[in-house]
């Protein structure tokens, strides 16, 4: 497990490192070298639910960012979006859940139907903020991203993240006026509910 970890971590760092340059970069990944994202699963029982998840998944979605760029614009895609863009926008789409999960002890049934205990992850959010803008500002106090790229992370949960204030006409708009945020939720969906649901 140890070594999958650190092989998933030299992979994001270098992806990072070789499409991605911005003033405070370097920063940004020493920050997440210090918090628990190469560790932290994705989330508490769904995709990802295991240590190391959290980097998995941002990994599959720069996959099937590139991917969905390249079948849904052709072959001359970054003409339209910069593998730059591609690269902020996959790998911290989810920037919101480091340090937010803990483990814990939870009472379940073994196969012969006996209770015994199990290490589980539990949220504990300490900065309430909405999934997508959480990620934007979090993002933001490193490196300074484009509309588009803010766009994009703050509707990358498309309607499963609406806040109150937000509506799904403004996600409609979204996603007419800016092709980047539009593929981003399509990645992160395939990722989350094909590639990682098996």
């Amino acid at each position: 497990m140890k070594d999958k970890l650190m092989q998933q971590k030299e992979t994001f760092e270098k992806l990072a490192s070789k499409y991605i340059d911005r003033p405070g970069i370097d920063d940004l990944l020493d920050f997440l070298s210090q918090s628990d994202f190469y560790n932290a699963p994705a989330s508490t029982i769904y995709h990802g639910s295991y240590p190391g998840g959290l980097c998995e998944h941002s990994l599959n979605v720069f996959n099937s960012l590139v991917h969905e760029c390249e079948t849904s614009l052709g072959e001359n895609w970054q003409d339209d979006i910069s593998i730059e863009s591609i690269a902020i926008v996959a790998l911290f789409h989810d920037l919101c859940k480091v340090n937010t999960y803990e483990i814990y002890q939870r009472n379940v049934k073994n196969d012969n139907g006996k209770w015994e205990q199990i290490d589980a992850y539990r949220k504990n959010v300490k900065f309430p903020m909405g999934h997508g803008a959480k990620s934007v500002f979090m993002l933001n106090a490193f490196i300074e991203i484009t509309p588009e790229e803010g766009l994009a992370l703050y509707w990358h949960m498309g309607a499963f993240d609406i806040g109150n204030y937000s509506t799904v006409n403004e996600l409609s708009k979204a996603y007419e006026t800016c092709q980047l945020a539009f593929l981003l939720h399509i990645a992160d969906m395939k990722t989350t509910y094909i590639t990682e649901n098996k």
